[in-house]
This record gives C-alpha cells, sequence and structure tokens, in this order.
C-alpha cells in the first residue's frame, strides 16, 4: 500500500475516481409503483360495498325504502358491464309484502333474477388516478321477466385504490312498471292491501363496488 502522503496530487485524485467508479450505485428510494390503468383485467362486483335500493310510494303520500340483498356483477376489459339481481332477495322491511312482491309482482319461481347490461368506453377511464372521480352519461338495459327497457343516466366513477372502484347514479333512476308489462301485477298488490293506489315509477338510487379480479 503506498504511503498517501508521497503521491503526487494527481495519483490521489486518480485513486479517489476509482474508488467511485467501484462502488454500485445506491437503489432509488421512495419511488411509487404507478397502479395498472382501469383498462386491465375484470373486475368483479363486491357485495359488502353495493347496495341496490328503491322507495315505494302508495296511497300518494306514503314513501318506503326497499332493497334487493344480494347482487352480482362484473366489467369486463372491453367495457361490457353487466349486473344481476336476485329478485327473490326483495327488502321492503315487511314479510308479508316481501312475499308478495316474489310471488306475485316478480314471479320468481319462472324468473328468479333481472339483469343490466351496459358498455362502457374504456379510454374515458383508463387514466383515472386514485383518488379521482370522472362522471360519464350511461346507457343501460334493463331485463325483467323478459321484457327489456332502456334508462339513460349518468354516473360517477371514483377510483377508491388501485384495485378498488365505486360507481355511483349522479340523480336516482326512474323505473316505471310500464316499462316491463307490470301494471298488472302492481293492481294486484293494491288490491290485496287495499290501498287506493301504488305509484308505479320509483326512483332507484345504487352504490357499486368493484374489484380487480
Amino acid at each position: 500500500m503506498p504511503n498517501l502522503r508521497t503521491l503526487p496530487l494527481a495519483a490521489l485524485i486518480a485513486l479517489g475516481l476509482a474508488a467511485c467508479a467501484e462502488q454500485p450505485a445506491a437503489a432509488p428510494t421512495g419511488e411509487a409503483t404507478a397502479p395498472a390503468p382501469l383498462t386491465e383485467g375484470t373486475w368483479a362486483l363486491d357485495p359488502a360495498g353495493s347496495r341496490l335500493s328503491y322507495v315505494s310510494i302508495k296511497a300518494g303520500e306514503l314513501a318506503e325504502p326497499n332493497r334487493f340483498d344480494r347482487i352480482s356483477g362484473s366489467v369486463a376489459p372491453d367495457g361490457t358491464a353487466s349486473l344481476d339481481i336476485d329478485l327473490s332477495s326483495v327488502n321492503t322491511g315487511v314479510e308479508i309484502r316481501d312475499e308478495r312482491m316474489r310471488e306475485i309482482f316478480f314471479g320468481v319461481g319462472e324468473n328468479p333474477k333481472a339483469t343490466v347490461t351496459a358498455k362502457l368506453d374504456p379510454a374515458a377511464f383508463a387514466g383515472l388516478a386514485v383518488g379521482q372521480s370522472l362522471t360519464r352519461p350511461l346507457k343501460a338495459s334493463v331485463m325483467i321477466k323478459g321484457a327489456t327497457g332502456e334508462i339513460e343516466t349518468a354516473v360517477m366513477v371514483t377510483r377508491v385504490t388501485a384495485d378498488r372502484v365505486m360507481v355511483v347514479p349522479t340523480a336516482p333512476v326512474i323505473i316505471s312498471t310500464d316499462m316491463f308489462g307490470l301494471t298488472d301485477e302492481l293492481g294486484e298488490l293494491r288490491a290485496l292491501a287495499q290501498l287506493p293506489s301504488i305509484t308505479p315509477a320509483v326512483p332507484v338510487t345504487f352504490t357499486l363496488t368493484f374489484r380487480r379480479g
């Protein structure tokens, strides 16, 4: 080992440069990996974080909340979205009314579910960052008891985490019995309940949470 005090200045500089060159570069720290775009993978509905509700109005003034307790769905990478509603899971808060809704109104023995289908534009949501929201118009087809009705609304999509998205409407969606040929069934319910009227149109609200599969 040479005596450093006897080396000329140029040699000392050369030794210092050589030592620096031999040390590996430090790995970067604190850099977050960008989450995958929303267009990657298939998204499945998270039932625990989702809710589908509607409000029925009877006698022209009494509004009552109702919901469906079992729903499932998915969104494919090409933007094809589907939602299945288990009609037997209707929950009005009154047992006899639930039974009448299942057997008379929906006829769940032959029509166990309602389906909602829509086609989203994946490019519109591809760049959505975690914590950001985006509002877009939505057209969907709803099928109940073999009859199909078309609805139009706007939804707000929020990327809650890298692999979790929440969808809510910007306003309630109005669904009418006329859209699905359910006017007679509604009349039968009204007669059984001995009511002067049951409003045929109901506002529907929902919170749908999807997780990347």
